[in-house]
This record gives C-alpha cells, sequence and structure tokens, in this order.
C-alpha cells in the first residue's frame, strides 16, 4: 500500500575492501527504510475503516456471551467453512464446553452431545486444500477432541446459501434414513468475525424452518488480531469491503434479509474502494 522512502546513494554506508582473497561473510543488510508519516497516516485511517467495517459485521458484539448455559440450549454446532482454519478450532471449543459434551451417546436420562456440522467445499480461495474445506474442519475437531460420531461434513457447498441449502437437504436426509434421530431446532452458527451478519442474514432467509432457533459466534478476535499469514490484511480488507456491497444488494436478489448499514459504514466502504480494495466485488 504504501511506498519505500527512497534512500540515496549518498547516505549509504560506504564499502569496504578487503584484498584478503579468502571468503569473508556478507555485508549486513541495510535496516528497511521507515514509511513516510504521510503513508503511516495513510495505513493508519485505512485500518481505521477497516475496524469500523470488521465490528459491523461482528453480531456477537451486541449479543450476550456465549456462556455453557447458553450452549445448553442448542443441539448443534454448525460452521461454515473457509480459508480461516481458526473457525474449525472456535466451533471445537464450543462443542468441548457443551454440557452435554461428555455424556454418552444413547443415555436414555440425558440429552446426547451436541452435533458439530461442518459445511463446506472447494470455495476461491481455499483451491490449495487438499480435501474440502468441511473435511479439513472435521479433521481439526477430531484432533482437538470432538468424537467422530458427532461430526457431519456437507462437502459439496460453495457459497453462504448453499452451506445453508445444502446442510438443511443432508441433515432432512439423514432423518428420514434413520441416520439421526430428529432434525436439530437450534444452532450455534460458526462463522468467520467478519462473515457473523451475512450467515445471520443468510439463515433467516434461506433456513426453511421458521422456527429454528440460532446464535451466531465466531473465533474472538478484534480486527487488530486478525489478519494473519493465511488471512492477511489486504486480502481481509477486500473480503470484507465485497461482503458489504452483498449486505446491500442481496436482500433484492433473494439470498438474504435486509440489514441496515449505518451511514459512516457505508462511508468506510466508500473510501476503501477509492483506495483500490475492489478485488471481491460481487
Amino acid at each position: 500500500m504504501t511506498a519505500p522512502t527512497a534512500v540515496s546513494e549518498d547516505s549509504a554506508s560506504p564499502r569496504v575492501f578487503d584484498m584478503d582473497p579468502s571468503p569473508t561473510s556478507a555485508p549486513a543488510p541495510a535496516p528497511a527504510p521507515s514509511p513516510s508519516p504521510a503513508a503511516a497516516s495513510e495505513d493508519a485511517a485505512t485500518d481505521a475503516d477497516a475496524e469500523l467495517i470488521y465490528n459491523y459485521h461482528r453480531l456477537s458484539l451486541s449479543t450476550p456471551p456465549l456462556t455453557a448455559e447458553a450452549l445448553s440450549a442448542h443441539s448443534a454446532i454448525f460452521t461454515l467453512c473457509s480459508l480461516d482454519t481458526r473457525v474449525a478450532v472456535r466451533a471445537a471449543e464450543l462443542f468441548l464446553s457443551h454440557p452435554t459434551a461428555t455424556i454418552t451417546t444413547g443415555s436414555l436420562s440425558s440429552p446426547p452431545p451436541p452435533l458439530l456440522i461442518f459445511s463446506g467445499g472447494v470455495g476461491a480461495l481455499t483451491t490449495h486444500f487438499t480435501s474440502s474445506e468441511a473435511s479439513l474442519f472435521a479433521s481439526i475437531a477430531a484432533r482437538l477432541g470432538v468424537p467422530e460420531s458427532r461430526i457431519i461434513t456437507e462437502p459439496d457447498s460453495t457459497n453462504t446459501g448453499e452451506n445453508v441449502r445444502f446442510t438443511y437437504a443432508l441433515l432432512t436426509s439423514l432423518v428420514r434414513n434413520g441416520k439421526l434421530k430428529d432434525m436439530p431446532d437450534s444452532f450455534v452458527l460458526v462463522q468467520k468475525p467478519y462473515m457473523e451478519r451475512r450467515t445471520y442474514a443468510t439463515f433467516v432467509k434461506q433456513w426453511p424452518d421458521e422456527n429454528t432457533k440460532f446464535c451466531v459466534t465466531s473465533p474472538e478476535l478484534a480486527w487488530s488480531e486478525y489478519p494473519d499469514a493465511d488471512s492477511p490484511r489486504d486480502l481481509v480488507i477486500n473480503i470484507m469491503v465485497g461482503d458489504l456491497v452483498r449486505i446491500r444488494d442481496y436482500p433484492a436478489r433473494g439470498f438474504q434479509i435486509a440489514q441496515e448499514i449505518p451511514a459512516e459504514v457505508w462511508a468506510a466502504a466508500e473510501r476503501l474502494m477509492a483506495a483500490g480494495y475492489t478485488a471481491h466485488l460481487p
């Protein structure tokens, strides 16, 4: 984003020529130049706009904490997979924190442990995965201690709407074929932090049973903590801006319910689009 400050030839350290022909170690590289004050200010403004949009997407910031007691009201944890495997860890942690997680399946006196559902095929950002997103996330959960008997994978969906519709169809089929006793009637939806709002709006619109109860959560990371090697800052900003445009446009296309976008959030998106963050627009 920011151009490096030029270092003049005159300001470089003088070279010392060793007349000994024996090999010597390479000189230490010059320190990277510091960004100019103007560039630093631009980066700070970009991060401020990104944080505003990130927090708008995070519905869980304005809902009660997901305690063990709150978890007990839900019979399934529905994970919408992606490139961010921290979401799989969050889902597994929620399962293991559920009050019924240690109950033996089939107990007549207690409710069974929750189902842990992973939905996701191979998307544009996960073509480097060696399996479906759902399979990878399921393997992470199993390594963390979730019994494989409680894991269900839906490996074909490639977008949020398909996550919802394909998972409903899969669960319906399992119930019909006797492999699942009942359709879950309450879910914890687990997503990336900046996908919480779209997940909520899509689930309300596309899950066929309007009586189903649910809440939405994600890895509990502030904007400053979220970008990493797998989800670099500029990629995440591009995706968040694109998702905000989808929140504006998709209700008219029947994909999700309408969500109010505060003026200051939309203004932040316009500044980021003007700065070039347009790679993931619909």
